[in-house]
């Protein structure tokens, strides 16, 4: 009996001590600041809009926060990846976790340094998002025609994806390398309800974030969002945060609201990306055309950022060096912030109950 009284006791002890300490860890969710490659999509043109070519990284500074960066990784459009310098284990990526306050968990960069890179190297995904709203009865046929020639132009991305959204956001086709699929989702579609466009182009750049590589998106667009919960700046903060150029085609019928006209202009040159206001299905194709022909002249560059304690908004400047080169202009982010990752089970149960009703939910910038 005593030695059963004292197991007993013992136990008790064990399960009033773990209690408080297990409830500490449960109410105190680790947060992880995660940065690791930093992707930069620049566009270099001279005084008449026309692409520059044959650049080398050489000719390029990045910086980020007033501290200049090493360019990690060059490419020229379609080209190969370059990859320019070696990092060490324990360097890669110091400026997402030093210091580290109290209460959070730094990531680790240098194992992920191999995966990271080999991403980088990798061909544009393009998600397409597709306006089926009520607003595009007038011109839905000739819309899908002129998206699905831009489709089968492009022959260097590696996949394609196809979204198209009214109130509500449909996948028609996820990311694939089989641009028939990708067609066949276009001709799927039908005119919809009311327009959600910051709604629906939020889950996009959700749903982007989560593959390797370039991201680029290109939405189609025939007027003004009149039912989203989601303000269009949020939405741009989080493509420009996650390095995913915008490019967005619209009508007149947007060109006619003064602020869905500055809207899609300030979402758009936030993060590298264009805008353009087509009057007729002639104007929609030459603005596809463009889009791609600007896909193929982009420079890529990346870098690993320097240790740098700022976890809020870092700037982003990037110049050509070299007074022969200063005549030209360069279009690219301005800057991003570093993204936190709670890992807890109550933050996963909230992440599925947020899917359960379409994923609608302001980033947390």
């Amino acid at each position: 009996m005593k030695r059963y009284r004292l197991s007993f006791a013992i136990l008790l002890m064990v399960v009033l001590v773990s209690g408080p300490s297990t409830r500490a860890q449960e109410e105190n969710p680790r947060i992880r600041v995660v940065v690791n490659l930093v992707q930069l999509n620049v566009a270099v043109t001279d005084s008449k809009g026309n692409y520059v070519t044959g650049l080398r990284p050489s000719d390029f500074s990045v910086v980020e926060d007033g501290i200049t960066e090493k360019v990690a990784t060059f490419a020229e459009g379609n080209g190969p990846t370059q990859r320019l310098v070696d990092i060490e284990p324990g360097e890669v990526g110091a400026g997402a976790a030093d210091p580290a306050p109290a209460g959070t968990q730094a990531s680790a960069p240098a194992q992920e340094s191999a995966e990271t890179l080999s991403s980088a190297i990798a061909g544009a995904n393009v998600f397409i998002l597709f306006d089926t709203s009520n607003y595009m009865y007038r011109g839905f046929v000739y819309a899908q025609d002129a998206i699905a020639d831009f489709v089968r132009s492009l022959e260097n991305p590696d996949k394609v994806a196809f979204y198209s959204y009214s109130r509500n956001l449909s996948r028609a086709s996820l990311l694939t390398a089989d641009r028939s699929e990708v067609v066949r989702g276009v001709r799927s579609t039908v005119a919809g309800d009311d327009a959600a466009l910051y709604n629906s182009l939020l889950l996009t750049v959700k749903d982007a974030t989560t593959c390797k590589g370039r991201k680029v998106i290109v939405v189609f667009s025939n007027g003004p969002d009149n039912s989203s919960m989601v303000p269009p700046e949020d939405v741009a903060e989080l493509a420009q945060s996650a390095g995913i150029p915008i490019y967005m085609i619209s009508t007149r019928e947007a060109r006619l609201e003064p602020v869905s006209t500055a809207v899609f202009e300030r979402m758009t040159a936030a993060t590298g990306g264009k805008v353009y206001f087509s009057k007729n299905w002639r104007d929609e194709k030459r603005a596809f055309a463009s889009i791609r022909d600007d896909l193929a002249h982009l420079y890529s560059l990346s870098y690993y950022p320097k240790p740098n304690p700022n976890r809020g908004w870092r700037a982003i400047t990037v110049k050509l060096v070299g007074s022969r080169l200063k005549k030209y202009r360069l279009r690219t982010r301005n800057g991003y912030r570093p993204q936190p990752a709670r890992l807890s089970a109550e933050s996963a149960a909230s992440s599925s109950a947020e899917e359960a009703v379409g994923g609608i939910r302001p980033p947390g910038l």
